[in-house]
This record gives C-alpha cells, structure tokens and sequence, in this order.
C-alpha cells in the first residue's frame, strides 16, 4: 500500500530529512586520508543523538535477520552500498559513499552522498559526477502525473550513455513512517510504465552505478555489496515528495557541499 502525505507529514519528513543533511555535512569535515569510517560512524551517531533523533539504520535486520552494527553505511571504493564502518584508514585517492537514516517525529530521513578522499583520478571523479547527474535527471521525472518508469528509465539512460552499469538488485523506496515504504523505485526502466506518480507520495531515489559491469555480490557479513569486477562503485540519494510541476527535495546537500567547497561533485 502507498500512503499519500499531508503537508503536515510531508514538513515532519523535511525535518529528518534535514537533519541527514546537517550530520552528512559533520562526516565531510572529518573525510580525508588516515580517518576510519568507524570514526565517521561514531560522528555521525553522536551527532544525530544530539539533535533528538534515532539513526534508523543501527540495529535494522537485514533479509537473513542480522541487524546492521552502525549507525551510518560507509561503502567504500569497490562497495556499493551497505558497507560496515571499521578500523581500515582510508586513503588518498579512496571514495566513499556515505548512506545516513534518521527517526525524527515520527517520520524518517535518508539519504547518500560519495565523496573523494584526497585526490581522486579524474575517471573515478566523472563516475561520482555522472551518478549525482542521473539523480538530479530522475528526479526531474518525479512529478505527478508521470509514472515510476519515467524516474528508473532518466537515470539508466544517462549512465548507459557513459558506458556504466545500474545495479539493479537495489532501489530506492517509498518513506515516511518506516524507512522502506512501498513503491520500490528501481533505477531502470521505461519511460511511461508503472505505477502513477501523484501528489503526495513520498520516495528515496538512489542511483548506485558501477564503473564497470552491473554485476554485484554480497559478502558472508550478510550486509557489504561490491562489484563482482571490483571496479569503483558511487551512490547518491534523495528523499523527495511528489508535486505538480516539480518534485520537492526533502534531503539537501548544501550543507555538504558548504564543507567541501571546491571539492563538492
């Protein structure tokens, strides 16, 4: 079931949503050569607390029962998504993709940022350029009146066009209430098939593209994705609410981009 939002619900997402922003931004001050992701992760976890929310993503089970030990997912390089914060310093010429949740009155805010650690080679930087372009590209499609196909088939179009592949074990989500709603908002598609978009709904879009081939698999960890090639993997995401006209982003990455400066994809 698809549950359309008031404005009141779709202002209580803005705040969570908000608030994922603000703790993405505290995680990129710290991003550089020699820090772990453990240590973002506990930055980020503290920093969510201090502002009266839950971090969604720590204890939630996973499809075999296993609850996520952390409070953000740090995927780095090669991992896709649902990386494990740990020990392991990274390094310059690292990427890693970010991926924050919160709990906030009632209703949830997710979303991602991949960001360069140190200098990045130029192919790894239009990678994360790309992604964070097919992102911008479906939600532009995410309009009432359009359908999901029109969202999936923007985002797949312009990553094909540079020769990357879309996963598409993974997609984006309904949100609201509960981190993972229906409808499932793959990143593929065709243009005007699928589900109705109407005013009200709520969704996460999230490319996750592979520098190379789209095949993927999952670690014994139950939770880490990486390319099967093991070539660099980058994940954007926003939390949006259907309009008429245009989409509302709910998630922001100004904050972010306000602490990378130059460096902001």
């Amino acid at each position: 079931m698809i549950f359309l939002k008031t404005e009141d619900e779709i202002e209580l997402l803005r705040q969570s949503n908000l608030l994922v922003g603000k703790t993405l931004a505290e995680v990129a001050k710290m991003i550089k050569p020699g820090v772990t992701t453990k240590e973002l992760d506990k930055v980020a976890e503290e920093f969510i607390r201090d502002n009266g929310a839950i971090p969604t993503f720590k204890g939630f089970p996973n499809q075999f029962g296993v609850p996520f030990p952390a409070s953000i997912c740090t995927s780095v390089n090669d991992q896709v998504v649902h990386g494990i914060p740990n020990d392991i310093p990274l390094k310059d010429g690292d990427i890693v993709s970010v991926d924050c949740g919160t709990y906030m009155n009632g209703f949830c805010g997710d979303s991602c940022y991949t960001f360069p650690v140190g200098n990045v080679s130029p192919e790894v930087m239009k990678l994360l350029k790309v992604t964070k372009e097919a992102l911008y590209k479906g939600i532009e499609n995410a309009v009432h009146g359009k359908r999901l196909g029109d969202i999936g088939s923007a985002v797949e179009e312009h990553c094909l066009a540079n020769s990357y592949g879309v996963v598409r074990e993974f997609v984006g989500h309904g949100i609201g209430k509960e981190m993972h709603e229906e409808p499932m908002v793959p990143n593929y598609g065709k243009k005007g098939t699928g589900i109705l978009l109407r005013k009200g709904m709520c969704i996460a879009i999230e490319p996750m593209i592979t520098m190379g081939n789209r095949q993927i698999y999952m670690e014994k960890d139950g939770w880490t994705v990486r390319t099967r090639d093991g070539k660099p993997a980058a994940h954007f995401e926003h939390t949006i609410a259907i309009r008429q006209g245009s989409a509302d982003i709910l998630s922001s990455f100004e904050y972010v981009e306000e602490v990378l400066g130059n460096n902001a994809i």
